[in-house]
């Protein structure tokens, strides 16, 4: 399966929607032909062809600051530093060079590269810096990051950003999520809606053509850091996974992220390609769980929630909807994988159970008042145990998901069905609080660090009453407790691992025993890759960016790296 990743704002999860055109379709698009021209499905062999996922029309917009962009973070607007959560190695410089804090954690200065310019020729300088951030204090619907702090540019080459408290928690989102644009063209357009149709960044891409199916990414030959070796990027639009699986089958893209059949063995049906697998995002019950903000139904119940998740048999889910591709969770959500010390020691279950606990969900029903019915399910004050769930149509592997739990809730005295939607639909039921339960994934931010998770799904900062729009808490969980925690872990400084564990194991009692968000699994975020075509791609030995095509800035790390091989 695979999941979306966090990019600075909250930004599009692509999944495999199911069609039958694209075979028909496939060759015209790569070529960027229409229907008279040319038959031949051929790239270069410096043309890297990527899907994302992406089913319909592409909607021109690579305005980095917009939830609907499309592409071109990282590969046309840089940030100062190269940041990603799936290792802790040191920030890769881009438009910065070095960086230091104060000693309070109240003072960031940064210093910037001399040689890089605009896409359209104009200098970057650190005016571009300062103009960026005090945008985002001018602009509170883009400034999705919280910056709260002043930025000055003190010379060309040198900005300062500062606080009135500690703000150590900032840096990665500040330094590695934050785009920087050009001030001599963004000081005269609204970047809450122009789209940004001719792009122009420092990165080492810019917009080569653009078409509904289909759009280019070509290299810079000007870019500070040398022209990539991979000349084009190609951005296609297919009709879903059957239409990705196929055309891996034949060789005509390249990169790609999500499921394929028999997904364990890539390299074998498909020759010249090869296949990792992150474990990542976690996949959760999204609940509206506040009757204080205004959610209606059995799910605002704590032990409904708690309920549903020991009747899962989570081993039976991770085999027929994510072919064993995903991994054990933890109730706390740090992961498992890579963040096991910072699970708080009062957690009695670390780790979500992989079977069924069929007595333990009854007792905790029958201690919150139901009672259960000729008919097998339980209900209360004469109101049935039944909920629905939340997905997009044609996510293949969350509808098997649901189903297959739908069917161990049963058993448990839980009726649970799905309700598709399209992707727009299921994205502002979410937001707004409309609905019971909701299938997604929980990303884990900037970096390798459970505060951000934390700060982004369990702060009552970034949720709101049913009807107006959530930016990320869509559970509507709030927590004094959390809210104080939180606050507090923003002012200390990360070194500090002993004060930090202090507030984790606040928080982690909060949600493990609420469980505003149901856990289900960890994902496992699988990327197809052409490797007979280029080296250079991300593996578990050299994990130097998560390999996802659609990860941004991460993507446009890979980008970079990769090597043609001429075949």
């Amino acid at each position: 399966m695979f999941l979306r990743a966090s990019t600075g704002h909250r930004p599009v999860r692509p999944r495999w929607v199911l069609g039958a055109a694209a075979a028909a379709s496939l060759a015209l698009v790569l070529t960027g032909c229409s229907a008279g021209g040319s038959n031949s499905s051929s790239t270069p062999s410096d043309t890297l062809v990527v899907y994302t996922g992406q089913a319909g029309d592409y909607q021109i917009n690579f305005n980095p600051y917009s939830p609907s962009s499309i592409g071109g973070i990282g590969a046309i607007y840089e940030s100062l530093f190269f940041v990603t959560n799936v290792n802790t190695e040191a920030y890769e410089p881009l438009l910065g060079t070095e960086y230091a804090w104060n000693e309070a954690g109240t003072e960031l200065a940064v210093t910037l590269r001399d040689d890089a310019t605009w896409s359209d020729g104009e200098p970057f300088t650190a005016n571009d810096v300062a103009f960026t951030f005090q945008m985002l204090l001018d602009t509170p619907s883009l400034n999705t990051s919280g910056f709260d702090g002043t930025v000055t540019a003190t010379d060309d080459t040198h900005v300062v950003f500062t606080w009135s408290k500690p703000a150590f928690v900032a840096g990665p989102t500040l330094l590695g999520r934050t785009p920087i644009v050009p001030e001599h063209l963004w000081s005269g357009i609204d970047p809450t809606t122009d789209v940004m149709a001719e792009p122009v960044g420092t990165g080492a891409f810019t917009l080569d053509d653009f078409k509904a199916q289909a759009f280019t990414l070509a290299s810079n030959p000007d870019y500070w850091g040398g022209e990539p070796e991979v000349k084009k990027v190609r951005y296609l639009s297919l009709s879903g996974n059957t239409a990705g699986a196929d055309a891996l089958a034949a060789g005509t893209i390249d990169w790609q992220t999500g499921p394929v059949p028999d997904m364990e063995n890539v390299s074998e049906n498909y020759p010249g390609y090869d296949a990792v697998t992150i474990p990542q995002n976690q996949v959760a019950l999204l609940t509206c769980s506040s009757v204080e903000l205004g959610c209606e139904g059995p799910q605002t119940d704590p032990a409904v929630r708690q309920a549903i998740y020991y009747a899962l048999n989570r081993d039976q889910v991770n085999s027929l909807a994510f072919q064993n591709t995903a991994s054990e969770i933890s109730p706390t959500f740090a992961l498992t994988s890579t963040q096991e010390d910072l699970i708080s020691a009062d957690v009695a279950e670390p780790v979500a159970p992989s079977a069924p606990d069929l007595d333990k969900s009854g007792e905790l029903l029958e201690e919150a008042g139901y009672t259960k019915g000729g008919d097998g399910v339980y209900a209360k004050d004469g109101e049935p145990l039944k909920l629905t769930v939340e997905v997009v149509t044609g996510w293949t592997d969350y509808i098997t998901a649901i189903d297959t739990m739908g069917q161990q809730l049963k058993a448990a005295g839980i009726e649970l069905t799905a309700s598709q939607s399209s992707w727009n639909e299921w994205t502002d039921k979410k937001s707004k609080g409309n609905y019971q339960l909701a299938i997604d994934s929980l990303g884990q931010g900037p970096a390798s660090d459970p505060f951000y998770l934390y700060d982004q799904y369990f702060n009552t900062a970034y949720t709101a009453e049913v009807g107006e729009a959530a930016p990320t808490n869509m559970a509507r969980f709030s927590d004094p407790a959390v809210d104080a925690a939180l606050a507090e872990l923003k002012a200390v400084d990360p070194a500090d691992t002993a004060a930090r564990q202090v507030q984790f194991d606040v928080i982690q009692a909060a949600i493990v025993e609420d469980m505003p968000y149901i856990p289900v699994m960890t994902g496992g975020t699988t990327s197809e890759f052409h490797s007979s075509k280029f080296t250079g791609w991300p593996t578990m030995d050299d994990l130097y960016a998560f390999p996802a095509i659609w990860a941004s800035p991460d993507n446009a790390q890979v980008f970079k790296n990769l090597k043609p091989t001429g075949e």
